[in-house]
């Protein structure tokens, strides 16, 4: 699709696209990393989020510039192939990302049976946790299959109200705040700092969905940067303002030892047991819109995977103007994926591949950086950023052996998967737009 007519078509807003990324963002992500930048940052962890943010704006430059050239439902993908033309290294990337959204779809699915699952009797949680797995699954699948202008319409909403419980949360937790838990005799080394806000940025894993949105966006020219500067910038902001408000009222030990219940932790001191539940609502809220924003992105992945040759050719055929074949099947996948295995074991390694796709993304740009009328040394910034976050993410002391071998398999896997493909049916990659 050339720019014109990319400026001229589309059913999403500039808030609609917004809303997408900040949904993608503000997912499962911050509480699930938030115990841990604690633990790597202490009364610093304000600033190693915003260390996180920094690679999260560099890349989305990258994404902002490549997403206004080369405009397709594919985003990622697309851009690889842009970058590196079409042969075995692209083809096994671009299955990365795919099994890299199937993970992390299921880890959000997962996550919200989870909270809701504490709501009921603990004798029947485990139970309730598969039936809503499964029914919030389901329900943003058919969500999705009725179109983009309903996905972006449900993203403004549920994102609205999500956001509306987290700055509650931080006005009210800045009430009593502890400001010498903030104090720099309080933060943890540099080296630990810099760590931290490299794990961090797991919690920014999803501004990437918005370039999937290219197609389908209103003057996608003016728009799309516009939107992936908005997201990002928000969230970063975000993000810093719930780790100070987080440190500041509760003791680090308690924060650690709440784990992935943080921000519900950190909400009892103030308001009771009533902040727990409001904040387990956010979480809800925000792992929905997680699921929301990654199937309507995953689908339109596996689709043009498919068209380019990488996925069987059934998955590139559209119903109703919809490619609901990689909507099915992807949901599918991470419904099988998160009632059968325990996500919390691979979802680092999950987010771990993301981070070698965004490496990727940035050399992308750098190398097109004249027709993307980009500036090559901020990606090329990307790139360095983007890999010490993968190195520090398999290195870090938390990894587990298996999270290794997770990880490994991913990325082996995929390009196993792409070589087999290819041998067995002779396609070839091919850009088509």
């Amino acid at each position: 699709m050339s720019d014109s007519s990319a400026e001229n078509e589309g059913s999403l807003s500039f808030l609609s696209v917004t809303a997408i990324g900040i949904g993608g963002m503000v997912g499962g992500g911050i509480f699930a990393v938030l115990g841990l930048a604690v633990k790597l940052g202490h009364g610093g962890t304000p600033i190693a989020f915003a260390i996180a943010g920094l690679v999260a704006l560099v890349t989305a430059y990258s994404y902002a510039r490549l997403s206004v050239t080369f405009p397709s439902e594919g985003g990622t993908v697309e851009f690889l192939v842009k970058g590196f033309g079409e042969g075995f290294f692209t083809g096994g990337l671009n299955v990365l990302l795919w099994v890299s959204y199937v993970i992390m779809l299921a880890l959000y699915s997962y996550a919200f049976g989870g909270y809701a699952a504490s709501f009921f009797p603990e004798a029947s949680q485990p139970i309730w946790r598969h039936v809503f797995i499964s029914l919030i699954m389901i329900s943003f699948t058919l969500l999705n299959s009725l179109g983009s202008k309903l996905v972006g319409e449900a993203e403004e909403f549920i994102v609205g109200i999500k956001l509306t419980i987290l700055l509650g949360f931080i006005g009210v937790g800045a009430i009593n705040i502890d400001f010498a838990r903030l104090a720099p005799g309080n933060w943890t080394s540099v080296p630990s700092l810099l760590a931290g806000g490299m794990i961090i940025f797991l919690g920014y894993e999803g501004f990437e969905l918005m370039a999937n949105a290219a197609d389908d966006t209103k003057n996608a020219k003016r728009n799309l940067p516009r939107a992936f500067f908005s997201a990002v910038g928000f969230v970063v902001l975000l993000y810093i303002a719930i780790s100070f408000i987080t440190v500041g009222n509760l003791p680090v030990a308690k924060i650690v030892a709440a784990k992935d219940y943080a921000l519900a932790a950190a909400a009892e001191p103030v308001m009771g047991q009533l902040g727990f539940v409001i904040i387990a609502i956010a979480a809800l809220l925000s792992t929905s819109s997680a699921i929301n924003a990654t199937l309507y992105s995953t689908s339109r992945v596996s689709y043009i995977i498919a068209k380019e040759g990488e996925l069987p050719k059934a998955l590139e055929k559209k119903i109703w103007n919809q490619p609901l074949e990689g909507l099915f099947i992807t949901a599918g996948l991470g419904l099988l994926v998160a009632n059968l295995l325990d996500i919390s074991s691979i979802s680092v390694m999950g987010s771990a591949g993301f981070l070698l796709i965004f490496t990727a993304v940035n050399a992308a740009n750098m190398k097109l950086h004249e027709e993307t009328n980009s500036r090559w040394w901020i990606s090329a910034i990307g790139v360095l950023v983007c890999a010490m976050a993968f190195v520090t993410l398999v290195l870090h002391g938390e990894s587990q052996p298996s999270d290794l071998i997770v990880l490994a398999g991913m990325i082996g896997g995929s390009f196993i998967i792409e070589a087999v493909y290819r041998g067995i049916t002779g396609r070839k990659l091919s850009s088509k737009h």
